[in-house]
């Protein structure tokens, strides 16, 4: 609803300006949405929410905003506004969800401290939810590597969820932080955390499980990474071990691909590590000068990479994903591209 009334208005201070009656005509807004519109009530708390994130140094980011997540963005049930504390860019080249069960093995938490560990060269940032078990050993082994994290958190600002990780989260905030949608004084309702999940699942490239059981969280993220048509990755565990069913099922249902260490999942995204990138050659381009503006701006991305997630390019392009997926139909057909496992594609 909200952005649709932005829509029609065309910026937020003029929804409260225009007459409630006339988003009638935005798409999806009925005469019983308009008879519960209390503008005024809502004036009354943003001025509030205003005073509250001034005093604590917290950023609103609206949905509008250039540092507005721009793979979230791409998802139709993305919020309409981002509220965040620390250090952090939400729009970074590559970006990894972690998650998993709040029981975490010895075994889940060694694979998840490797897989940061490895995927630092990598050059990503690592989201999480900051809960017990595998979430807080991604942000702890982050920390220690020195890789941006972001816990995405089911409540307002001025509290934290669980308590007992106030000192990760304050560790946190140098290279990284704290994101939410929900505004101060919203407590950690457990309906919160499925929709929670939806903004973990939507700002990263692919989503790692790599410990759930049958039931959580965990596998609730990695289905909502599915319908949004993003990679999901799962470590296997042994037959019968109970915070392995879950991966174990994503894994045999074609739901997640098979993970053993970072390597693969590079592999398939078709990264490189940062120091093994090499910039387009200047042959490619010139044997391209014959191509059309969008499609040597696409060969300039691609020729960054050994390849590039087709998310990713959509973000660089700022392209329409039908116009994109034309461009690349016909770079592919004339042999400058190929296509990659994981949905992406390289230069030839």
């Amino acid at each position: 609803m909200a952005k649709s009334m932005l829509a029609y208005a065309g910026s937020a201070e003029d929804v409260f300006k225009i007459p409630p009656s006339k988003f009638l005509r935005a798409p999806g807004i009925g005469q019983k949405t308009i008879d519960q519109l209390d503008l005024n009530s809502a004036l009354k708390l943003a001025e509030k929410e205003v005073a509250f994130v001034d005093k604590h140094d917290i950023d609103v980011i609206f949905f509008n905003d250039p540092r507005y997540p721009k793979r979230l963005k791409l998802c139709n049930d993305s919020p309409i506004l981002l509220y965040a504390k620390g250090k952090m860019d939400l729009n970074t080249q590559r970006v990894i969800s972690i998650v998993g069960t709040r029981k975490a093995t010895d075994y889940g938490r060694l694979l998840c401290q490797e897989l940061v560990t490895d995927l630092k060269s990598y050059g990503v940032t690592i989201l999480s939810g900051l809960a017990y078990g595998i979430d807080v050993t991604a942000h702890k082994e982050c920390i220690k590597q020195d890789v941006q994290t972001v816990g995405v958190l089911g409540h307002g600002l001025d509290r934290l969820y669980p308590a007992s990780h106030r000192g990760t989260a304050d560790k946190m905030m140098a290279n990284g932080g704290l994101l939410t949608e929900y505004p101060s004084n919203t407590i950690a309702d457990r309906e919160n955390f499925p929709a929670r999940n939806r903004i973990v699942a939507g700002m990263a490239d692919a989503t790692v499980v790599v410990e759930a059981g049958i039931k959580g969280g965990a596998l609730i993220t990695a289905e909502i990474a599915n319908s949004y048509n993003r990679d999901v990755f799962a470590f296997p565990g042994r037959v019968g071990d109970e915070y392995s069913e879950g991966c174990n099922f994503l894994i045999r249902h074609n739901k997640a691909g098979l993970l053993t260490c970072a390597e693969d999942l590079a592999y398939i995204l078709g990264w490189q590590k940062q120091d093994d990138q090499v910039p387009v050659k200047q042959n490619q381009l010139m044997l391209a000068m014959d191509l059309t503006t969008d499609e040597r701006f696409i060969m300039e991305i691609l020729g960054q990479n050994a390849g590039i997630a087709i998310d990713d390019l959509t973000i660089k392009t700022g392209m329409p994903m039908s116009l994109l997926a034309m461009n690349i139909l016909n770079l592919e057909m004339q042999g400058f591209i190929r296509s990659m496992p994981g949905k992406t594609y390289a230069i030839n």
